[in-house]
């Protein structure tokens, strides 16, 4: 069997030593977050890339392995295992490949074949084998067949008898490993999706416009194209096919399977190969063709989904500050929520600005009051229905006050899913549904990711096809990216909420609950020992989450960084060798830089923490986000209609795909700027010009209202933009 450790070194290009203490951690129950942080010694210092890369490789050759051995068991029960079945078997590495050859020993429903050689037709097809080499003499295969006949069998006539045979033969032609695996890689080099849009749409009336007469190289689809094609398919609207050259098919198989020089012999295996191919062979290969081209569209669609909930997730927090969280109507009104510096929900409001202007005014009193009486720092305006003309009252509201507390439009996508939640509704069980919604909008200007870890990422409105892709894939991958997010940030212990805690490495949704309990029932954590006093949460859940844990004004103020409580001691030396208390050890930013970490190494503490301690020490409880910035969008636009072409605008982007970006610029729908339109160069992937949150300049191109559609473009202005380009982060 395989050295599983030995090839994932092997193909991750790093060394076994890495990969083999990366998988002893992962067995001991440690989180990738914790080692890639904490363990950087045993793992020499492996990312968290790399860590999930060695996690995914490992589960899927250890599921072939186990796969393997029962196959080896099917076939050996049949007595048909040969050493060279065996040694194929043991060498596979792909899970198709080993499908391929257990293929004519699996288990299977009664097939034509089957039903031949219950009719005593097996002698014949052997006999036929044996005419089809170079050598073969002439003879007369119907005179043979005849032999065959048998009413008691049901073989009335040789053409039946000979027809069983081919049965037989073309079985086991289909069922041969290294033929489909040609012709599955020939498809997959040489087949073209082609789609066509039903009789029953006109042109114009459908999405799916641009695949009325489509055509795509199976090889080359991209992800976007391919999920798009099934969707369509699946929605009764596209024809799709996967069309290629079946005569080279044929020729070869011919050119494979046919040695005899006979005529009549050449014309029956001709038959029989067609059959096979286009019976037994030909829709399997089209749809693990199809299937492959799908999981790769879905590992894409995921990869862009990852990329821009990380983004979203890591969006600069506007701060814990007194907030006015409101969401806009024309006819219920707007809902006004007054939040607190910590989240806290105090009082709710509901105006009423767009409808009389004695309601307007009295609209006015009511927020002006709210500002005053909470000391407001921050407005957060929900962008759906009546956003910007909501944003024009508070400007309004605003101009007459001495303090103006910044208004900022917030993305709202998921706000309706989260107040109609279980946690929302365990959160704030006494409030209306709106009042939550709107309590979530001003939390996420705060902190986004502590409010929008309380959201299924897929109602968050960043994702590509997210529907359509394997959702079990989906959800591993999506809830990697938020405890990635998470544990990159830190958490504060004493305001974090049970969903943002169950992210926090070695947590579970138990151990989470018991955490705000215990809080709740014992006042604030003043320090991170405490934890271990918390039901549930022994000494190893406390070894990889306590680093991630922030206590802020707790009794150590080693509490409120990134240093592990297991290197408590190594900072205590070096503040004893700078003559510092450890009170003012995260005061000395300049004295930690000279400081010689080698005098420091132990056998548990190697350089890489070290300079990881250091690094910490300099700054410390930093928030590793980037600095609050927020777009402002032009007067006067409200909607598509007061669009134009040529227009300039502020915008936010608001998702990413692999075929361009969305930008919100204020008028309830958002504008696409196309990959051809990013940079005044190729742009071969997005994510290298934008990523989401990221504030842009752009301009109108064209303009369909019908469509609700709205093409924009960054050109011509990249020097402009200013790009803070998305870099890879590490974690």
């Amino acid at each position: 069997m395989l050295n599983i450790p030995q090839l994932i070194a092997q193909e991750l290009s790093i060394h076994l030593s890495q990969v083999n203490n990366a998988l002893e951690l992962f067995a001991e129950g440690a989180t990738v977050p914790f080692i890639a942080r904490y363990r950087k010694e045993r793992t020499d210092s492996l990312n968290e890339i790399q860590l999930r890369d060695i996690s995914d490789r490992f589960t899927y050759l250890t599921e072939i392995e186990t796969r393997k051995v029962a196959i080896l068991e099917s076939i050996s029960s049949q007595d048909k295992l040969t050493e060279e079945l065996q040694a194929k078997i043991e060498s596979c590495l792909q899970k198709n490949e080993l499908e391929d050859l257990y293929l004519p020993y699996k288990p299977k429903r009664r097939t034509r074949a089957m039903i031949a050689r219950e009719k005593g037709l097996e002698p014949l097809a052997e006999f036929l084998k044996s005419l089809n080499q170079p050598k073969a003499q002439p003879v007369d295969i119907q005179a043979e067949a005849a032999k065959y006949i048998s009413e008691e069998k049901g073989v009335k006539t040789a053409e039946e008898a000979l027809k069983g045979a081919s049965d037989i033969l073309a079985e086991a032609v289909a069922e041969t490993a290294e033929l489909r695996a040609y012709l599955r890689e020939f498809l997959m080099q040489t087949a073209v999706f082609a789609s066509k849009i039903k009789d029953d749409f006109p042109e114009g009336s459908t999405k799916f416009e641009m695949y009325r007469n489509y055509q795509v190289p199976a090889r080359s689809v991209n992800s976007h194209n391919m999920l798009a094609l099934f969707r369509g398919e699946t929605e009764g609207i596209l024809d799709l096919e996967l069309t290629f050259d079946e005569a080279a098919v044929t020729v070869y198989l011919e050119s494979q399977e046919i040695r005899t020089k006979i005529p009549e012999v050449k014309e029956f295996y001709r038959s029989m190969l067609k059959d096979a191919f286009n019976r037994l062979m030909k829709t399997s290969l089209i749809t693990e063709v199809r299937s492959d081209r799908k999981s790769f569209a879905d590992v894409e669609s995921i990869k862009t989904f990852e990329t821009n909930l990380r983004e979203l997730l890591l969006s600069a927090p506007a701060g814990m500050k007194p907030t006015l969280a409101i969401d806009p109507g024309f006819r219920t009104g707007c809902k006004v929520s007054a939040l607190d510096e910590t989240g806290q929900f105090l009082e709710y409001q509901a105006i009423f600005p767009h409808q009389a202007a004695a309601q307007r005014q009295q609209a006015a009193k009511i927020v002006a009051h709210l500002i005053d009486k909470y000391k407001i720092e921050l407005i957060a305006i929900g962008n759906g229905t009546a956003s910007r003309e909501t944003e024009d009252f508070i400007a309004e509201v605003l101009a007459t006050l001495e303090r103006k507390p910044i208004k900022v439009m917030v993305n709202e996508s998921g706000a309706s899913i989260y107040s109609a939640s279980e946690v929302a509704i365990a959160e704030f069980p006494d409030l209306d549904i709106t009042v939550r919604g709107a309590v979530s909008i001003g939390r996420r200007l705060q902190d986004p990711l502590a409010e929008l870890v309380k959201i299924d990422p897929k109602s968050i409105g960043v994702g590509q096809y997210q529907h359509d892709v394997d959702q079990k894939l989906l959800k591993k991958k999506l809830d990697e990216t938020v405890e990635s997010c998470v544990n990159y940030v830190g958490v504060d212990l004493n305001t974090a909420s049970k969903e943002l805690l169950t992210f926090v490495s070695g947590m579970s949704p138990t151990v989470a609950k018991n955490i705000v309990n215990y809080r709740n029932e014992n006042g604030a954590f003043k320090n991170r020992r405490q934890l271990l006093k918390v039901p549930k949460l022994g000494p190893k859940a406390f070894e990889q989450a306590a680093g991630f844990l922030r206590i802020r004004s707790g009794e150590n103020p080693l509490d409120n960084t990134a240093v592990h409580p297991e290197s408590y001691a190594v900072v205590q030396a070096i503040a004893q060798d700078l003559n510092l208390p450890l009170t003012d050890v995260t005061q000395i930013s300049e004295k930690i830089k000279s400081v010689n970490i080698k005098k420091y190494v132990t056998d548990r503490v190697g350089e890489p923490t070290l300079r990881d301690i250091i690094s910490e020490l300099e700054k410390p409880g930093r928030d590793p986000r980037a600095e609050f910035k927020y777009a402002t969008f032009k007067e006067g636009i409200k909607s598509i209609a007061d669009l134009a072409v040529g227009m300039e605008l502020e915008g936010i982007i608001t998702n990413v795909a692999n075929f361009g970006a969305f930008v919100d610029v204020g008028v309830h729908q958002d504008g696409l700027v196309h990959i051809s339109q990013l940079a005044d160069r190729f742009v071969e992937d997005p994510k290298q010009i934008v990523k989401v949150g990221q504030v842009v300049k752009v301009r109108v191109l064209e303009i369909n209202e019908k469509l609700k559609r709205v093409s924009l473009t960054m050109r011509l202005q990249e020097k402009e933009q200013k790009f803070d380009r998305p870099s890879p982060r590490k974690y």
